[in-house]
């Protein structure tokens, strides 16, 4: 193993703790009894414990168990920081995995699994790295705390915005690290370490669409409510609204290995649907970058074959662009659906704005430092995420967050990104020792 991971017996640790959570399968579809991450709880709870860590478990709903440590700091003036990591996994079809997707396997180097990248690798090597810092006799200034959450696959009611509700002093601190960062970019001579500084927002809409019961053996003329939904499906899917163009999108585009041409277009609102329709590789990513994206994504009737569906539900998952709100998703949803905007009773389950954190603050420089300390003149860049994390809630706290983590070159954005939420999805165990030597050098520098 590289010299440069440091401790080959801790990133041992983080490897054993991420394959024990992984096989724990705490997979979260939505409903509450689902998740079921006490078990994941009470594997990070051990390891606090053989650290003489002090820890509570909080408990949403039956097994939605969110974990808790904070360490007090000698100096009530000095920075706090939270580790915030979550413990939850998305379902999985298994059929599409070459490997057991619950098996936690170590093969040619990686671990395999459901949780491997999203994000039981970052909450495993949050909780070793704790747990090594404070074995080893380490005492903060400032106030350090670990927070593994239930429920942020699903919009996080059953975690981190219970215990915001609930619990805030317990969590509340001046800086956030959670997922998710640590691609390397850039030039040669001008390498980069991404680290996501905000994210978008997240409001999702149920859609639900009225019909006339009657039998299927008749439907001359009928009153479908499938048939409704087909085109309101149909017409949300083909919906692109203009592109909007946050703060960090210049330097985003900058920094891709585009040619000048397709750079200058990309930063034009009127050349850059033509660029995105005519480029392969990042084009779905860097449409999420620069739009309002609405994805239709589950459907319900819930009726036999030869019954004419009087209702059918549908759920959209609606990412919002910087300023947008509530408002202007409604105006986004009528300028879709036209004339079937006034056959649908639309029902919000998230309304979440997007949110950014300043970089001018000790925690860029303690990230900018340890970063350094591994890769020698690759400096962060600062970066929005098309997804939403715990980060929105601990702004919404007043915090600093940072989606961070460190990555071996060798992990490809292409690669990476197509393992969130897919199939065969695994992590390195280079970048397990990166990752988890990257919080340790930051604890000790911010809070040292």
């Amino acid at each position: 193993m590289d010299a440069n991971l440091g401790n080959d017996r801790v990133t041992g640790r983080t490897v054993e703790v991420l394959q024990t959570m992984i096989r724990n399968a705490c997979v979260n579809d939505g409903t509450v009894g689902s998740g079921q991450e006490i078990r994941n709880a009470e594997v990070l709870a051990g390891v606090l414990a053989g650290a003489g860590i002090d820890h509570e478990m909080f408990h949403a709903a039956p097994g939605r168990t969110s974990l808790v440590a904070r360490i007090e700091g000698t100096d009530p003036d000095a920075p706090s920081l939270c580790l915030n990591g979550h413990t939850d996994v998305v379902p999985v079809t298994p059929s599409g995995w070459s490997q057991d997707p619950f098996g936690g396997e170590l093969i040619d180097g990686e671990v395999w699994g459901r949780g491997a990248v999203d994000m039981l690798n970052l909450t495993a090597s949050m909780a070793v790295a704790l747990a090594d810092v404070v074995a080893g006799g380490f005492r903060p200034r400032g106030d350090l705390v670990f927070l593994a959450v239930a429920d942020e696959e699903s919009g996080s009611a059953y975690g981190a915005r219970w215990m915001a509700e609930h619990h805030a002093a317990l969590i509340t601190t001046d800086y956030v690290l959670t997922e998710n960062g640590g691609l390397h970019g850039g030039t040669e001579s001008a390498p980069t370490i991404g680290v996501t500084v905000g994210e978008k927002g997240v409001a999702w809409r149920r859609l639900t669409v009225r019909g006339t019961p009657g039998h299927g053996s008749m439907p001359f003329r009928s009153n479908n409510a499938l048939v409704t939904a087909a085109g309101v499906v149909s017409r949300i899917a083909e919906y692109r609204p203009p592109a909007r163009f946050h703060e960090l999108w210049r330097d985003q585009v900058e920094s891709l290995r585009l040619d000048d041409d397709t750079k200058a277009a990309m930063l034009d609102p009127a050349q850059i649907e033509d660029a995105l329709d005519a480029m392969e590789g990042p084009a779905a990513h860097l449409y999420s970058c620069s739009h309002t994206t609405f994805s239709p994504n589950t459907l319900n009737s819930q009726t036999k074959t030869n019954i004419i569906p009087d209702t059918v539900v549908i759920d959209v998952d609606v990412r919002t662009m910087p300023g947008e709100g509530p408002d202007e998703v409604d105006a986004h949803l009528r300028e879709a659906l036209g004339d079937l905007y006034d056959r649908v009773e639309v029902e919000p389950l998230m309304n979440d704005r997007a949110s950014i954190s300043r970089l001018d603050n000790p925690l860029w420089d303690s990230l900018q430092r340890a970063v350094g300390r591994r890769y020698q003149g690759a400096q962060l860049r600062p970066q929005v995420s098309v997804g939403f994390t715990d980060a929105r809630v601990h702004r919404d706290l007043g915090a600093i967050a940072y989606g961070a983590g460190l990555l071996s070159p060798s992990v490809s954005a292409r690669d990476f990104g197509s393992r969130f939420h897919g199939n065969d999805e695994r992590i390195d165990v280079e970048s397990l020792g990166l990752t988890t030597q990257l919080w340790t050098d930051v604890i000790r520098d911010l809070l040292g």
